[in-house]
């Protein structure tokens, strides 16, 4: 029989060749016009693509993908309209009509055995009616500070995360927890211990045999030291670059993973008795060229420019816990019996500190925020750290009890909130109104479970966690 189809399937070799250099044309700082010109004109060249995938990311973390018929696209990308009202955390019902803004710069070729052959992706901003940016869109914030950021300086901030997970038995073993009430071990081998062909080394190879073609840069992969946990790590890249990553691993991830009969799980916690899921976040900042957290003199071979970075953050640890943790769930990982990175505190060693000061040299000197959990909105944590690092304020010489007393990050959610919505920083980062509607969404979350959640985990923290596809279940509520 003839074939009918004849749409795009690009090997790995030249997916992975193609993604790296739109990725180095976007660390180049490829212009908008520059990028649109060059997209719109290979989709119309290119007869084999049937689809553009086109994402965004709500207020909570979550990705959303629409699917636009390429001819359609081509004729229409300026004017991409959609209803914001049925995205949690973003507009009301009397403001529901969106917009999408395709940022072209960011434009993926996609593994046809993951995502089916024809289609390409691209992440998008949401703007307002009057086309300027939505207030709730934190991609677009972070674009947008990071341009403001070069053009007043020079300067460009840079990030690498450590995104762990789980890996169980089933197809969508979140969603039926509450039926089930557990969640089954693919592998209980444990940290770096995995056999060559058992399920656990064939996702994690399969995962980042992907994550390499769309252009990740991968450095290791392996099993982390929990039962069925995975970790890949890649090389640092431009801050926006490394948040729209972490929403395509997590993608790849639970694609790879339902391909497989298995679920790719993010939750922070989702097993009683074993380490959580962390999101370490690596950050450095480049000046001109050069990394300016570097010191080869300084304490931990950090400069004085880092030390600041970090203590500000310290400094601002409570306000901002609710933006790096931001679920029921996330505060049963902060417990310290299990690595938990809870203490507000810096050091090179102490795994327990919120952040750490690897060993590096002028290329690798970085900073690592440790107590993100891996359902924090990327976007919202980026922004948020950066503009912290590099504009919050210190800590006041004069107070020494914050820097003799051991200080600890909130234990719960509801702790956590109300500190996020004291803080008048975290107003000024966010905005008044985004602020009072992430803790509205979270406060939401946290009154559909038990307040006293005990050691074990609850069905409740998992049914209405904002990563799981349960939209049926909250509505039920």
């Amino acid at each position: 029989m003839a074939e009918l189809r004849s749409f795009l399937e690009l090997s790995y070799d030249e997916l992975e060749q193609l993604n790296l250099q739109t990725k180095e044309e976007r660390m180049s700082r490829i212009t908008e016009e520059q990028a649109r010109e060059k997209r719109v004109k290979y989709l119309t060249d290119e007869k084999r693509i049937k689809a553009v995938t086109v994402c965004f990311t709500d207020l909570e973390g979550r990705l959303h993908m629409l699917d636009y018929d390429k001819k359609f696209l081509l004729k229409n990308h300026d004017n991409l309209s959609f209803d914001g009202s049925s995205i949690r955390g973003f507009s009301q019902q009397h403001e529901s009509d969106l917009r999408l803004k395709i940022d072209w710069s960011a434009f993926y070729w996609l593994p046809s055995d993951v995502f089916g052959p024809g289609k390409v992706l691209t992440f998008a901003e949401v703007c307002a009616r009057d086309g300027g940016l939505y207030v709730a869109d934190m991609r677009g914030q972070l674009r947008a500070y990071m341009n403001n950021v070069y053009k007043d300086s020079e300067t460009v901030l840079f990030a690498a995360n450590e995104i762990e997970g789980f890996l169980f038995k089933g197809k969508d073993a979140e969603r039926h927890y509450h039926e089930t009430g557990k969640f089954d071990f693919i592998s209980t081998g444990g940290y770096y211990h995995s056999l060559p062909n058992d399920p656990l080394r064939i996702f994690i190879d399969r995962a980042a045999e992907a994550q390499r073609a769309m252009g990740f840069s991968n450095e290791k992969d392996h099993p982390e030291v929990a039962p069925s946990q995975f970790e890949m790590n890649y090389s640092y890249t431009d801050m926006l670059i490394g948040a729209d990553q972490v929403q395509l691993y997590k993608l790849l991830c639970r694609q790879v993973a339902h391909n497989l009969d298995m679920t790719a799980s993010f939750l922070p916690k989702p097993v009683t008795g074993v380490n959580g899921n962390g999101m370490h976040t690596n950050i450095s900042v480049g000046k001109k060229g050069k990394n300016i957290f570097y010191d080869e003199k300084g304490p931990d071979r950090l400069s004085k420019i880092g030390w600041d970075f970090v203590d500000r953050i310290l400094n601002n640890a409570d306000d901002v816990c609710l933006v790096l943790n931001p679920s029921v769930n996330a505060y049963r990982r902060l417990d310290p019996h299990y690595e938990a990175p809870n203490q507000i505190k810096v050091s090179a060693n102490n795994r327990g500190a919120m952040v750490r000061i690897p060993w590096g040299n002028e290329k690798s000197s970085r900073i690592e925020v440790r107590s993100v959990g891996p359902d924090a909105n990327p976007y919202m944590v980026m922004y948020t750290l950066a503009k912290i690092g590099l504009e919050g304020a210190a800590n006041d010489a004069a107070d020494n009890d914050k820097k003799t007393r051991t200080r600890f990050l909130p234990d719960n959610i509801y702790d956590a909130v109300k500190l996020f919505k004291q803080s008048r920083f975290m107003a000024e980062i966010l905005g008044e109104n985004v602020q009072a509607r992430f803790a509205d969404l979270k406060l939401a979350q946290a009154d559909r479970c038990p307040k006293a959640l005990g050691s074990m985990i609850k069905p409740s923290e998992i049914q209405f966690h904002h990563e799981v596809t349960n939209q049926y279940l909250w509505n039920q509520f």
